[in-house]
């Protein structure tokens, strides 16, 4: 099922030699193919459709396939999952480890490591394939229908192997940095391991495109990424018109890790740069840089955003099952009085805000985006309604009712 770049693994199909071939042979080679499916499908074959064990369904052996189902030997749904992979498979994707693996069927049995793949699953509709999570999952991803339901399979960074084994995946997904043990302890398992993050925005679509191929959901993804397009634009045409000198400076770190921010190109940065403002920490050459008080009093921001986290704050401010603001109220308070923050424009403004870590670092970045856009320009998006486009999301892309706190205070 796996292929990995470097190997030298020959994809050749035997040519037909460029002659059409007459009624007699192709009936001959249909029927030859009618029993090899037959006997493939009874030997349980990796790829339905598949009678000569290269992993490919031929035009020859879609055609076998189909006359098979016209004498009801392959039901409707069997043909349409034939015609699918002969249609787009084999494929090849390049995970977040940057390495090639080839895929050459859908898969269809998933275990998740990676607590920001749970969302990429609903929106392409293949939730019901996840079979094994990570133990805070239900913490990450409480509309996710059952998932505290499932067998918990370890940590994202800490994995039960025998766990994982039980639930016999095709597919493991993981954070990059531990690819290489799990192959190793998942060898010889016929059990495919895929690095996919889906924490920098910049990757986001080449992540989700790599996601749909190996379920074999790409008209959805497209459908998609379409839709976030339009968002994304109608958001991109108003904050073009802010000149440069009406652009906010904004310090943003994580609620529950002080002094910690993001560099340039992390969803820290994205978040506050399509929202029209600038990021203080852009220009530090790292992912997360840690800074201190006195440089961030010395850079005196206008705004500072807190990017809050359901699974590992003490005290939740924000998410889904979240219905009061308390919390959120108290924090802030106790944020302004923060040596590096007091006396800021900022804090001497009443400019600072929570924005659910959802929001701020995971799929969800670009709806983020409009929130923090009318947080630091009110009277500029006066119109936009971001809880609008997040109940649309909710309700059209994870199939569930939009509910819950998001930011703080509320984008009115």
């Amino acid at each position: 099922m796996i292929l990995h770049k470097g190997q030298n693994i020959s994809f050749g199909r035997e040519a037909v030699g460029g002659m059409k071939m007459s009624k007699g042979i192709l009936a001959l080679i249909i029927a030859c193919m009618a029993l090899m499916i037959v006997s493939a499908f009874a030997q349980g074959i990796v790829v339905p459709g598949d009678s000569n064990g290269d992993k490919i369904v031929s035009a020859e052996e879609l055609a076998a396939a189909e006359k098979l189902a016209q004498e009801g030997k392959l039901s409707a749904d069997e043909l349409q999952e034939i015609r699918h992979i002969h249609e787009k498979y084999p494929i090849s994707i390049t995970d977040s480890a940057n390495r090639t693996v080839t895929f050459y069927q859908p898969a269809e049995r998933i275990v998740n490591l990676c607590g920001y793949a749970y969302e990429p699953m609903v929106i392409l509709g293949e939730e019901d394939k996840v079979v094994g999570a990570i133990s805070n999952a239900a913490q990450i991803a409480p509309w996710f229908n059952d998932l505290d339901m499932l067998p918990v399979v370890g940590t994202f960074s800490e994995f039960d192997y025998e766990k994982i084994i039980e639930q016999n995946p095709d597919v493991v997904i993981c954070y990059p940095r531990y690819v290489s043990d799990l192959e190793s302890q998942l060898e010889g398992k016929n059990i495919t391991v895929v690095a996919l993050r889906f924490t920098m925005p910049g990757k986001f679509e080449r992540e989700l495109q790599a996601l749909s191929d190996i379920t074999g959901s790409q008209a959805r993804q497209e459908d998609f990424l379409k839709w976030k397009e339009e968002i994304l634009n109608r958001l991109k045409e108003r904050v073009d018109n802010l000149e440069p000198k009406e652009k906010k400076r904004v310090y943003i770190e994580w609620s529950d890790w002080p002094w910690h921010t993001g560099g340039e190109g992390t969803g820290k940065d994205v978040l506050v740069t399509l929202a029209g403002g600038t990021n203080l920490a852009k220009d530090l050459k790292m992912d997360l840089p840690e800074v201190d008080s006195e440089w961030v009093f010395q850079q005196n921001p206008q705004a500072i955003v807190f990017s809050s986290s359901a699974t590992y704050m003490p005290t939740q401010l924000t998410g889904y099952t979240m219905n009061e603001t308390e919390n959120a109220e108290a924090f802030l308070a106790e944020a302004a009085l923060r040596s590096g923050f007091k006396g800021t424009d900022a804090v001497n403004n009443g400019l600072l805000f929570i924005i659910d870590e959802t929001l701020a670092e995971g799929t969800r970045n670009f709806i983020g985006a409009n929130y923090l856009a009318k947080m630091l320009y009110p009277e500029r998006f006066k119109d936009l309604d971001p809880e609008a486009i997040h109940k649309e999301y909710f309700e059209k892309w994870l199939g569930v009712p939009y509910k819950g706190i998001w930011a703080y205070p509320a984008a009115s």
